[in-house]
């Protein structure tokens, strides 16, 4: 068949058109998740020449990980409970006759920093040498670290290199051993990692000292208290009481002494033992245990005649000051008559009929309170 110019022009620009590759669009083009979440990215090709096939691949070619799904027509991809390595570009590619065209879709995984100490700890090291710990962290977004000696809230000075926070002692000194806790944290979350550093020293007798050297408690209170003791080589550590056993309610753990539920019979002074083969060491820690009173009535119950006297002592166990107050169950007050003393005491120098009754005496410190009865009787 025989075409004219003009036709063969026409033909020419129709198949051109006809022969362009897919223009391909990835929704979104970004996303930036936390670990554990979950993301789809969809692929969109238009062309006007057909069948178009979709098909899904890392921009870096690396194989998917197995919770990357492709939907059916291979239009969306679907990254299920994200992980770290599941970061990076996704590339959809359009294939058709035509040719092909591709577009990609970052993913960023936003996870909680991970840190690497090194060395791992614990670490022994020698007094005067020089030592360094170094702390990376990992983490989207990228993490702030910090370092800290545990108990203290206080930052320390380190060095930053490469991404490694470095702690650093030019000679450590025996006041340097303790736990050291490095802290990483971003928008995500927070992490953190411990060594602890045991400086040894040269040969020498041990030295005890105790966080508190008195304590006031409040019985039924659980109670630590704590001993460390310098030396080389480093000292064993106990505790004992004065004069008397530990309470069988007692750990001693890490040279820390607990006392569960103390009583009154707990007061006294604990002792801190530390010894090793140059030598033995002693610190004290004094405890007093406050406790709430306990009363009761000498008479509880009083039989008399109009016109005998009436005394009846309030006692009261506990810790001192202890005050005492009288009252009449029932009634608005004492009787006329009555004369209460500051340390117990209620007396009636003649009692009458309408005296009868029961009488209370509530004793008081101050942690508590405590109350006792006393009947009176009297009856012609």
């Amino acid at each position: 068949m025989d075409l004219s110019p003009g036709a063969l022009i026409l033909c020419f620009l129709l198949c051109s058109v006809a022969a362009e590759p897919p223009v391909v669009s990835v929704e979104p083009r970004f996303a930036a998740v936390r670990q554990g979440e979950s993301v789809s990215f969809r692929c969109q090709a238009r062309s006007n020449v057909q069948p178009v096939r979709l098909e899904w691949k890392k921009a870096n070619n690396q194989p998917f990980l197995d919770n990357v799904k492709i939907g059916p027509d291979g239009s969306m991809l679907t990254v299920a409970n994200v992980r770290p390595g599941n970061q990076g570009q996704y590339r959809c590619v359009a294939i058709s006759s035509a040719g092909r065209s591709f577009a990609n879709a970052a993913l960023n995984v936003r996870h909680v920093p991970k840190i690497q100490l090194t060395p791992a700890g614990p670490l022994q090291v020698r007094l005067g040498d020089p030592v360094s710990v170094e702390c990376k962290a990992t983490g989207r977004p990228r993490p702030t670290v910090a370092w800290q000696r545990q108990g203290s809230t206080i930052q320390l000075v380190t060095e930053e290199r490469n991404d490694v926070n470095v702690l650093k002692w030019p000679a450590i000194r025996p006041e340097d051993s303790g736990v050291y806790v490095c802290q990483a944290g971003n928008n995500v979350g927070a992490s953190e990692a411990r060594i602890e550093i045991t400086v040894e020293g040269p040969p020498g007798a041990p030295v005890a000292s105790v966080n508190i050297a008195e304590m006031t408690v409040i019985e039924g209170q659980t109670v630590t208290m704590e001993c460390q003791a310098s030396g080389s080589p480093p000292p064993e550590i106990s505790w004992s009481k004065l004069r008397a056993p530990l309470p069988w309610r007692h750990t001693v753990a890490g040279g820390v002494l607990t006392l569960t539920s103390v009583g009154r019979q707990d007061s006294g002074q604990y002792i801190c033992n530390a010894t090793n083969i140059n030598g033995y060491s002693e610190a004290y820690t004094q405890m007093e245990v406050e406790t709430p009173p306990y009363a009761t009535c000498l008479p509880d119950q009083v039989k008399l005649k109009p016109g005998d006297a009436l005394v009846v002592q309030c006692l009261a166990h506990g810790s001192h000051p202890i005050t005492f107050t009288w009252a009449r169950v029932g009634r608005a007050g004492l009787p006329a008559a009555a004369v209460a003393t500051a340390d117990g005491r209620l007396t009636i120098a003649r009692v009458k009929q309408n005296d009868s009754g029961t009488y209370k005496c509530v004793a008081t410190n101050h942690i508590g309170s405590s109350e006792a009865q006393a009947k009176v009787m009297i009856k012609a």
